[in-house]
């Protein structure tokens, strides 16, 4: 894996988990909107929506870099619309990236060919 590879793996799983806070927070800030006098969700909505914007950017540049399966890119994709989907994508590409890392000290060493 190159570096550029290892980037864009990176900051899509570094955006991953606050992307999905910033959903959760956003579905209690309209419940709160709805039972109290409380309205955060004109804020909330704003920075989930560029925290959105951004995992669907480096989501589309790591699988561009990547050359995910059609299935593993769709996986990635529909983890962002779930609520509790990012923290999902961020342990998967965690182990996704640790793999790639041990594979090419592994090539590295020439214990393996591939």
């Amino acid at each position: 894996m190159d570096i550029k590879t290892a980037t864009a793996l990176r900051r899509l799983r570094l955006v991953s988990a606050p992307e999905a806070v910033s959903f959760l927070l956003l579905l209690v800030c309209s419940v709160l909107k709805r039972t109290t006098d409380f309205n955060a969700v004109p804020v909330m909505g704003m920075v989930h929506g560029v925290l959105f914007i951004l995992y669907v950017i480096f989501w589309a540049d790591a699988w561009n870099r990547t050359k995910w399966p059609l299935k593993t890119a769709a996986l990635y994709f529909v983890l962002s619309v779930l609520p509790a989907g990012g923290f999902f994508a961020e342990r998967k590409l965690k182990r996704e990236a640790e793999d790639a890392v041990i594979a090419s000290r592994a090539r590295k060493e020439g214990i393996v060919n591939a």
